[in-house]
């Protein structure tokens, strides 16, 4: 079940997204993150702990690729760029480059988290990781299409960029250098 549900996910999103043809980029769509309420008490990797405002939209958990656990409301005050991408998706390999380049420009300022899904291969995802030059990014696996679903992102490659406030825009892919500076100077006003 789980398998024709992913395939289902994928084929849509295939549809949508990589395979078009089309390639063209849609406007930044600006949404709010949900109200924010406090934390319920210390999280793994979190900064805060007890006390902490954590926006509705960093309450998930994940897994990274290298199998450690990752806790979304260690990201909380803090600016992110999340990057969905799959890895057969021709967009997501062309703009690999330039998000390892933004991440290593902004990488002191801003967190950059990789999400990896709509494959059945993990081997597939650190491929991809490697073949992108993005080693330096983390990269958390959702084979699931879990993280996809909570961010709402239905096509790859994606882009949620959100300020410390947890408000969050999105924009479509493949974004170049320019619109990722862009895009990370609006989070850096």
């Amino acid at each position: 079940m789980k398998k024709a549900i992913l395939i289902v996910i994928g084929a849509a999103l295939f549809v949508a997204g990589c395979g078009t043809g089309g390639g063209a980029t849609t406007a930044a769509e600006p949404t709010t993150a949900a109200e924010p309420t406090a934390a319920a008490g210390p999280s793994a990797g979190s900064p805060g702990g007890a006390g902490q405002d954590v926006p509705e939209t960093l309450r998930f958990e994940g897994e990274t690729l290298d199998g450690k656990a990752f806790d979304g409301a260690s990201l909380a005050g803090k600016p992110v760029v999340f990057w969905f991408w799959a890895p057969w998706c021709p967009k997501c390999l062309s703009e690999g480059p330039h998000v390892a380049k933004a991440a290593e420009k902004y990488g002191d300022k801003v967190s950059f988290v990789g999400i990896g899904g709509l494959d059945d291969g993990k081997d597939r995802l650190r491929a991809f990781v490697s073949r992108t030059g993005t080693e330096g990014l983390t990269h958390l696996d959702d084979r699931t299409g879990k993280l996809y679903a909570h961010f709402k992102v239905t096509s790859q490659s994606s882009f949620v960029f959100m300020a410390p406030d947890g408000t969050t825009s999105k924009d479509s892919g493949p974004l170049g250098q320019s619109e990722l500076n862009r895009h990370v100077g609006e989070l850096l006003g």
